[in-house]
């Protein structure tokens, strides 16, 4: 099973990479008013989309096995939390799959300010998530 806590964990890593840089891609995409800088974003995004959509499957998909494996039933309560904030996290992911899709379609509606705010929610899930897993709170 530690095998598979370490790939859960190698593939979080790879989905919290996405979940920083793509808004940040937002910031700068928002501020660009030039025909081949919204290209360059269009495709940057689209690629870091992909990306971490494939870390985040995965993330899921060990993750669920390890709550298969060592966490069934879910009774702890501290696990039900964190899967909720995952689950929080799963809709800021298709959030993002969005937003890529306005910006693609010129369609943004946002400043760059507001996503500046909107690349602050991974981080605060971040910490509330691993000091759950660390910590196990009764």
């Amino acid at each position: 099973m530690l095998w598979i806590k370490a790939f859960h964990i190698i593939f979080m890593v790879t989905w919290f990479a996405g979940l920083f840089y793509l808004p940040r891609l937002f910031v700068y995409h928002a501020d660009c008013h030039d025909q081949t800088g919204h290209e360059r974003f269009i495709v940057m995004e689209r690629k870091l989309l992909a990306i971490m959509t494939l870390g985040a499957l995965l993330a899921a998909g060990f993750g669920l096995w390890l709550v298969a494996g060592w966490h069934w039933p879910l009774v702890e309560h501290w696990l039900q939390i964190k899967l909720a904030l995952v689950m929080a996290l799963i809709l800021y992911h298709v959030q993002c799959a969005r937003l890529v899709k306005q910006f693609r379609l010129g369609n943004n509606r946002y400043s760059g300010r507001y996503y500046r705010w909107f690349n602050e929610i991974p981080a605060l899930l971040l910490v509330a998530i691993v000091l759950l897993a660390v910590l196990r709170p009764a």
